[in-house]
């Protein structure tokens, strides 16, 4: 690491984070042209910004992914990465996050997007991941700031403290106050602010604001509150020690104010991050690695490039990986380095190696997955407890929405399963899984949007044209009424004929019993040999379709009496009597369709409540129950019981009600009997009358 002017300087990660439409590649768009990274600032509308150049983003308006920038200021290097704000995408964070320096938390003064504000504070907060709050598009703000963030300050668990306080004329936001150097400022379009005397009329708002700032850190530092309390004027040095160690520790949240389409306040927030933002040494303090760690990086995103095959972003926490290393996972599986590049957009740059602190991308680990930390193959034990530290795994991720999906041309079959595989290891909040029962392979995602996306890349990235459908649900059946059914099965076809002969009884089972078969067979009318080809072909006719046309439960088949040939009898013929007597037997035994009932949970903003009860209720929900969400002030969760069939596209309506941000998580709870037009329509559209 460098030093700067008594600064400890070197390369940081600095992740942008906040809700959909916040302005969060725009202002990385400002960031970039302000530092020179670029030559001048794209614009969204326009199609023409450095992040979300991807077909999909373009498409849909809107970051699908995370966008990877370096640059630089005042002689420190810095990689921007800018994460998608739709809730349906912010799983890309997760592993971003696991190994940034600190996050810009980009918001916007609609109190409608509190919420979704808070769900991303909440996550920051539960990573203890230092953050700041950029309060952006200011110049359409109409309301005092101050007031804005006491309603914003619900959201955050820690302090939410103004830096800035807006300077107006004629009725716009013309430039700031900044609080804690006490000096204000003019805003320019598209440059640098520049330094003004604060204007008389704006002491005492000033004063007042600094007071209210300093009283809110002081809480946290005795030697500070002593001062104030015998009004000693602070030095600038005291005050900002204090807010660069209180946000570090999580008690604090900065907020700084500016527009990042117009530039505005731009200049600030990268001087905050220049002398604030923690340094590489900090992070692996808080990440729980040594400071004599060796060479590691942990691996923040996966792509896979249409020439240059896979790369790997990682952040090296310690240590310089150059081409040809070989880092080792958790696991002890093996990956060579082939190329370091920088990353600026969708562009790799090839370099020759990368240091502690820098975000590079490594070429072809074909063994790594994102949110693995690797090591430099030979690294010796470090740390007191001397054993290398891995991060945490990424948490697994409840999908919301399934798609069945399949190639519309056969011939696509392996490219379609090769396909999925790239995407799933790109994304790995994507679940694929084969349904043995109805032969559908089934894509699990986020969301409406997040499969739209999917599918997208995989006909414009794969050029693999889909078919897609709802996935089959899962139904069941059993019966209402025991019966006892004879099956006889005689075939002569010269030489040894075959002959099985069977009597069994047929008998409900409560709900969640299972299959069970037994034999009371007396006399050795059925000689005991046969017994196991009996219950064979009892279970593979229960296992594979009832007289409704779906598999069997709940149900008890007994063989009671038979009679066999010790000549033409075989274990396929008792096999074949015993498939005779279930299929004749079972459509006189009132057979009843049985849907899957699962157990659902809803996570919702407490004043969506009323609609998410009714949303269940019209869908066939029971609803058990609503409680306060624990640790989540103004949430509420809805426990109901609800059909499967109701839950398909639950997740659209759901986000519909809570601007978007609801969700829920379900299992498996029961089978319930389902009858009427409902069951007609499954029996007459999935049963066996239908295939």
């Amino acid at each position: 690491m460098d030093m700067q002017n008594g600064r400890v300087g070197g390369p940081r990660c600095i992740a942008l984070v906040g809700p959909f439409g916040s302005g969060k590649t725009t202002l990385l768009e400002a960031i970039l042209a302000r530092t020179g990274a670029i030559s001048r600032q794209g614009r969204m509308a326009d199609g023409n910004t450095l992040g979300d150049a991807s077909a999909e983003a373009r498409a849909n308006a809107m970051s699908v992914e995370a966008n990877i920038a370096e640059t630089a200021f005042m002689g420190d290097r810095y990689t921007f990465i800018d994460c998608p704000g739709s809730v349906e995408f912010q799983y890309e964070s997760a592993p971003i996050l696991s190994g940034a320096d600190l996050a810009v938390v980009v918001a916007e003064a609609d109190p409608k997007k509190l919420p979704a504000l808070q769900v991303i504070l909440r996550d920051l907060e539960a990573r203890g991941m230092p953050h700041m709050l950029f309060l952006n598009k200011v110049d359409k703000l109409s309301g005092r700031v101050r007031e804005l963030l006491a309603t914003l300050q619900p959201a955050s668990a820690s302090r939410l403290i103004l830096r800035q306080i807006p300077l107006r004329a004629n009725g716009e936001i013309t430039g700031f106050i900044d609080l804690a150097l006490e000096r204000a400022f003019n805003y320019h379009e598209g440059a640098a602010s520049d330094p003004i005397p604060i204007p008389e009329e704006e002491h005492a708002r000033e004063l007042e604001a600094r007071a209210a700032m300093l009283e809110q850190i002081a809480d946290f530092d005795d030697t500070l509150l002593e001062q104030l309390l015998e009004d000693i004027a602070p030095g600038n040095d005291l005050v900002f020690a204090d807010l660069r160690r209180e946000m570090q520790q999580g008690l604090i949240c900065p907020v700084f104010i500016g527009s990042a389409e117009h530039g505005y306040g731009v200049g600030r927030l990268l001087k905050a991050l220049r002398h604030e933002a923690p340094t590489i040494a900090e992070t692996n303090a808080r990440l729980g690695l040594p400071d004599d760690a060796p060479t590691c990086v942990q691996v923040m995103k996966t792509i896979h490039t249409a020439h240059g095959g896979k790369l790997s972003v990682v952040r090296v926490l310690a240590g310089e990986v150059a081409d040809s290393a070989i880092l080792l996972s958790a696991g002890g599986t093996e990956s060579k380095v082939s190329g370091v590049f920088r990353l600026m957009g969708s562009e790799p740059v090839k370099r020759d190696k990368a240091v502690a602190g820098e975000t590079v991308a490594l070429g072809k680990l074909d063994e790594a997955k994102t949110g693995d930390t690797l090591y430099l193959q030979g690294a010796r034990a470090a740390g007191a407890n001397g054993g290398l530290r891995y991060l945490a795994p990424l948490r697994p991720v409840e999908p919301v929405m399934a798609l069945a999906v399949a190639p519309r041309e056969r011939k696509d079959d392996v490219r379609l399963s090769s396909a999925l595989a790239k995407i799933i290891e790109e994304d790995p909040s994507l679940h694929l899984h084969h349904v043995q029962e109805t032969g559908e392979t089934v894509l699990e995602g986020s969301g409406e949007m997040h499969l739209r996306v999917t599918l997208e890349r995989l006909t414009g990235k794969y050029g693999i044209a889909v078919l897609t459908s709802t996935p089959r649900i899962a139904y069941r059946e059993t019966i209402r009424k025991p019966v006892t059914k004879r099956g006889r099965h005689k075939k002569q076809s010269g030489g040894h004929g075959q002959f099985g002969d069977v009597v069994l009884d047929i008998k409900p089972l409560a709900r969640g019993e299972g299959l069970s078969f037994s034999e009371t067979i007396t006399g050795g009318v059925v000689p005991r040999q046969y017994f196991s080809s009996v219950e064979t072909g009892v279970l593979d006719y229960l296992n594979t379709a009832g007289p409704l046309g779906f598999p069997v439960v709940d149900v008890a088949v007994t063989l009671t009496d038979g009679s066999y040939h010790t000549v033409d009898s075989s274990d396929q013929a008792f096999k074949s009597a015993a498939q005779t007597a279930m299929r004749e037997g079972m459509p006189e035994a009132a057979p009843v369709l049985l849907e899957p009932i699962m157990e659902v949970t809803v996570y919702c903003p407490s004043e969506a409540n009323a609609r998410i009860n009714a949303i269940l209720s019209r869908r066939r929900g029971q609803i058990l129950g609503s409680d306060s969400r624990e640790g989540w002030p103004g949430w509420d969760e809805v426990r109901a019981q609800m059909p499967a069939a109701e839950i398909q596209d639950l997740i659209v309506e759901l986000r519909s009600a809570t601007a978007g941000v609801g969700s829920f998580v379900q299992k498996f709870d029961h089978f319930s009997e389902l009858t009427g037009r409902l069951a007609d329509e499954v029996t007459s559209k999935f049963g066996k009358q239908a295939a």
